[in-house]
């Protein structure tokens, strides 16, 4: 059995902490050193083990170290970057060197720069986010095994398999800049995850289901994971299509998340400046349902999208993008913010944590809300356009009938405009699914396209 290089086994991520701090230090001594008004450094370091199986055979064990540095310097309002994964004192020389370089040879961008120093974030709490799992090979591969047996001996319909697959990461990542900020933290992710096939030949469906935790503590058993892959793969089978209609669709929780990345990518920054957006002028204006609200909590302890910080060096802080249906917030980092003639927000790097509010309808409940219609669990392609804000994606899912799913579905389409999505959300359950940085119940959204026969 594979074991992991000696590096791996003996990497001390506390140790590792102080050591890049260090780095961080340095570079920007070296930037000082080199004539730059203003420099930041962001490195990051992860290690971790992958294992895979399938058909009850080791497929592949992987290990991985990775570090990089990204250097960022500036002369006034001219940048320059590069990057490397070497720390050493002449690396470092060299790495810096090139970022001057090229920032010498740049245009003047009024709005680049690092943030005021007064806003700099201090103080920074403890998340909890680093809880390693020292999971031994031999370990790791008797728990896929498990997993996918599992998955065989729930259904005689599950005929094959794509696989399980297990993994235990650990990253550090430290952010540093010449207004006097450095800050870091340590984190940790362990997952588990399984991919089944049911039935023959031109019958055969495929589905799957993970389970993601900081702490490996909170994975759901390889019996859970592999019995709720081999469930979800059987309810597929035989599907059927369906004829071109207007009816009610309910995104379901481990999709509905999608959505909301939809309206983040329209209120982002650099999608604002750029003119690029189906959201332009829609701050402060109402989108959603009066009783919709969407926020985030990064500083939550555990969350999968936590950060004390953001990529600017600010300290983030809860706040409402959706409150009763208005957008009252975008997405902004200091760049951006700049380009807006605005205040960051302190989301450069993206959004931590976030929710969307629930009405309280669990999943039996948002059925019988619908009454008819698709519940849509699986969607394809890439047909978003964030400009005019039209969604048209292939679809597979259940129809629902009178409230209770009747038969399984595919090579459908659903299509709307997200504006008008946005607006026409009838509910949102309560049965969120919180694996990801995006969390979300069940979404029903009346009155949009579905496109078979």
């Amino acid at each position: 059995m594979p074991q992991p290089p000696e590096t791996d086994k003996q990497l001390d991520f506390h140790q590792e902490q102080q050591r890049l701090e260090q780095v961080v230090e340095d570079i920007l001594a070296e930037a000082r050193k080199q004539g730059a008004s203003g420099a930041e450094v962001g490195i990051s370091l992860e290690s971790g083990l992958n294992a895979s199986v399938r058909q009850g055979e080791l497929e592949t064990v992987e290990f991985n170290r990775d570090q990089g540095f990204g250097i960022t310097l500036y002369y006034g309002q001219r940048k320059g970057s590069a990057s490397t994964s070497d720390s050493s004192k002449q690396a470092i020389v060299d790495t810096v060197a090139a970022a001057s370089n090229i920032a010498r040879y740049t245009s003047e961008d009024p709005c680049s720069g690092l943030a005021d120093k007064e806003c700099m974030a201090r103080d920074l709490p403890d998340l909890d986010l680093f809880h390693p799992w020292n999971v031994e090979v031999d370990e790791a591969v008797a728990i896929a095994l498990q997993c996918e047996e599992s998955g065989f001996s729930a259904s005689e319909k599950i005929t094959n398999s794509e696989g399980a697959s297990i993994s235990s990461h650990q990253s550090c990542r430290v952010y540093g800049n010449s207004q006097g900020f450095i800050g870091s933290s340590l984190a940790s992710r362990s997952s588990l995850s399984c991919v089944l096939i049911a039935g023959e030949n031109e019958q055969m469906q495929r589905d799957y289901w993970y389970s993601v935790s900081r702490d490996a503590q909170g994975l759901e058993s390889p019996e859970m994971v592999g019995a709720k892959a081999a469930q979800r793969t059987e309810q597929r089978l035989d599907p059927r299509t369906l004829k071109t209609a207007k009816i009610p669709v309910l995104f379901a929780a481990e999709i509905a998340g999608g959505l909301l990345s939809h309206l983040l990518g329209a209120i982002s920054g650099s999608s604002l400046y750029r003119q690029s957006s189906f959201l332009l002028d829609a701050l402060n204006k109402p989108l959603f349902p009066d009783f919709i609200n969407i926020f985030e909590t990064p500083r939550l302890i555990r969350g999968m999208g936590s950060a004390a910080f953001d990529n600017d060096g600010l300290p983030t802080i809860d706040k409402h993008f959706v409150r009763e249906g208005v957008l009252c917030s975008y997405l902004l980092g200091v760049y951006s913010a700049r380009k807006l003639g605005m205040t960051s927000t302190a989301n450069a790097g993206g959004v931590h944590n976030l929710r969307i509010s629930d009405g309280g309808y669990d999943s039996a409940g948002l059925l019988q809300l619908m009454r008819n219609g698709v519940l849509v669990t699986e969607l394809m392609g890439q047909g978003v356009n964030l400009v005019t804000g039209d969604y048209s994606r292939g679809a597979s899912g259940f129809w629902v009938e009178n409230g209770v799913i009747q038969y399984p579905v595919s090579g459908i389409t659903i299509a709307g405009n997200l504006k008008e999505m946005f607006a026409n959300i009838v509910a949102v359950g309560n049965d969120v699914d919180r694996r990801g940085n995006i969390q979300s119940g069940s979404i029903l959204v009346e009155g949009m396209t579905v496109g078979g026969e």
